[in-house]
């Protein structure tokens, strides 16, 4: 018999390491695109909305694996990739932060929560309340996704057991909705200051609509589904067995 191919498990999925690789390679690919579409931007906002992009490209593709699986059969051999895809969505999102730290607040927290300086009176004064509260959300999408992502292996679901282990893991769906209403915020409200030029719309506006509409359709979908199964499987209980012929 021929040999098992590398990186391939017996049952004919990629191992996690091939996974791995598989998506860092996706990923890379990804925010050199975005980098190429805004070349016209400033260094540190290409960079920085890029990973942040590709980051939350990543997580919906996480969130969508499940739904797709449960109304598609065919979609089942790619649930293990849900966790590299989420793994390395928080990991971009990570980078994403520092890049905001360091090279738009400059390490100055009090500018992260929508703080400057007044040049008259040389205090902080609240300037961007819209920066505040976004940032405060993602900062809490980050704090969901460290543990998510350190909770996502096999050691942690045995020390935890199945049912803890799951509960922790339904954080998922609090860290989508606010890293998407931390990405709205900068796609739709920040850039439109009354005092300041308003710079042209950015390209992925619609696209983000639509892959957030996506996702939520599909887990729409997929909680239907399973209630509709789980309510014939009900009803059928209920009569019993047929009765036996005599």
């Amino acid at each position: 018999m021929m040999r098992r191919l590398v990186g391939r498990e017996a049952n004919g999925r990629f191992d996690w390491k091939t996974r791995h690789l598989i998506v860092i390679a996706i990923a890379a690919l990804a925010t050199y695109g975005f980098l190429l579409s805004r070349s016209e931007w400033s260094e540190m906002h290409r960079w920085n909305r890029a990973i942040g992009d590709v980051s939350l490209v990543l997580v919906a593709v996480s969130m969508a694996i499940g739904p797709l699986s449960r109304l598609f059969p065919v979609f089942r051999t790619a649930v293990p990739w849900r966790r590299e895809f989420g793994i390395h969505g928080v990991l971009l999102g990570t980078a994403h932060a520092v890049i905001i730290l360091v090279g738009w607040v400059n390490f100055d927290l009090m500018r992260l929560f929508g703080y400057e300086v007044h040049p008259v009176t040389g205090e902080y004064v609240m300037l961007q309340h819209g920066f505040a509260l976004a940032n405060v959300l993602g900062i809490a999408a980050l704090l969901y996704a460290f543990v998510l992502a350190a909770t996502s292996n096999n050691w942690s679901q045995r020390l935890l057991g199945g049912s803890v282990w799951k509960f922790v893991q339904q954080g998922t769906y609090v860290f989508w909705m606010l890293s998407v209403t931390h990405t709205a915020y900068f796609l739709f409200l920040h850039f439109q200051d009354f005092h300041r030029a308003v710079p042209e719309p950015n390209w992925v506006r619609m696209p983000f609509v639509g892959l957030v509409l996506t996702v939520i359709a599909l887990q729409l979908a997929a909680s239907m589904k399973t209630w509709r199964l789980k309510s014939g499987n009900a009803a059928v209980l209920a009569k019993g067995p047929p009765p036996r012929q005599a």
